[in-house]
């Protein structure tokens, strides 16, 4: 069954008895793991119970189908449902998922990690389908969304936020739910202790003080870094994302979203128009510390280039799904790479 975006944070505290297989996709590798984690809590009572909970890799069940059922049927040593993760799942698995979800073992849940599926995906479609098994879509928080999630994690500590301070939250979180929710755990550290009697409110400044820009710490300082051919921000970017567990796919994702970007508005470019102008034709429109670093981009860049660029990450995307490689390796390697093109064309 295929669980709506209004559903699915709801659907993964409380997973219908039916579903005995829950995959869980999509660009926004923090929401992932939070409601890989909801889906666990529904069922463990300890998080780290090594006799209830089993890691499989794709790699694993592709060179051993059996170990999936093996796992899913296993009986927990001190008794209670035991959890199967499946790390790193892909179209490779569809078949060996097609078969158990036909002919299920055990009672685990079964909790599959994929990438940003695309529509087409066999995987995908075949946990949307089925009666037995869900598919969870992980999108990135933007508008109204972004502004009920930040709402609802600051009433958790009880601050509420000024309409000035929430719009500039709105305006520099999103990128990665993970992300977001460190630097809302970072504002409300500064905020200090609050209760439900004694409400604290966040303001304008509280937010710049704490949080700052959070574009310099997202998926935009790593693409701006790459794209700008600025090795040495890339390299401080790229430790600050694995600080906060962005995902390797999440950043490629984000590279290749920026790339048709900037592919499109050099047509733009050719009519006669001015980078500034481009820029600020944007839509969603461009926060305004990132508006030099792309009129910039848009004259280290030509459209063969662009497209060379977008081979390079469809590659490395493609690896990240279908080999053994370690996935932050293959796109550390490839922003460098793309940094490089981009710092060859400022000399």
């Amino acid at each position: 069954m295929k669980i709506s975006p209004r559903d699915a944070d709801q659907f993964a505290l409380k997973p219908n008895a039916k579903v005995i297989a829950v995959l869980v996709y999509g660009p926004d590798g923090g929401l992932v793991r939070e409601r890989m984690n909801a889906l666990m809590r529904s069922v463990l009572d300890d998080m780290h119970d090594p006799f209830r909970i089993s890691d499989l890799s794709e790699a694993e069940i592709k060179s051993d189908p059996a170990r999936l059922i093996d796992e899913a049927a296993a009986i927990a040593m001190l008794g209670g449902r035991r959890v199967v993760r499946v790390r790193g799942a892909g179209d490779n698995l569809t078949k060996v998922f097609d078969a158990f979800l036909k002919d299920p073992k055990g009672d685990a849940l079964i909790i599959v990690e994929g990438g940003d599926l695309a529509a087409r995906s066999s995987l995908r479609s075949l946990f949307e389908n089925e009666a037995n098994a869900a598919a969870i879509a992980c999108y990135a928080d933007t508008g109204a969304g972004l502004g009920e999630t930040i709402r609802k994690r600051l009433a958790a500590d009880h601050l509420t936020a000024e309409p000035a301070a929430l719009h500039y939250l709105i305006s520099h979180l999103g990128s990665d739910r993970g992300v977001t929710n460190n630097e809302l755990e970072k504002l409300s550290l500064y905020m200090g202790p609050a209760t439900a009697v004694q409400k604290k409110q966040v303001t304008l400044d509280d937010v710049r003080a704490c949080v700052g820009d959070n574009v310099e710490d997202g998926l935009d300082a790593v693409v701006d870094a790459a794209t700008g051919g600025d090795l040495v921000a890339l390299d401080v970017a790229l430790a600050r994302s694995r600080s906060a567990d962005v995902s390797p796919i999440a950043l490629l994702n984000a590279l290749s979203r920026h790339l048709v970007q900037l592919h499109l508005a050099m047509e733009s470019l050719e009519n006669g128009s001015t980078p500034e102008m481009v820029v600020g034709a944007m839509r969603p429109m461009v926060h305004f510390t990132r508006k030099p670093k792309l009129q910039r981009q848009l004259t280290l860049w030509s459209r063969r280039r662009l497209d060379r660029a977008l081979a390079i990450v469809a590659e490395a995307d493609a690896q990240c799904k279908t080999t053994h490689l370690p996935e932050r390796a293959i796109c550390g390697q490839t922003l460098m790479r793309i940094a490089q093109a981009a710092n060859a064309a400022r000399r």
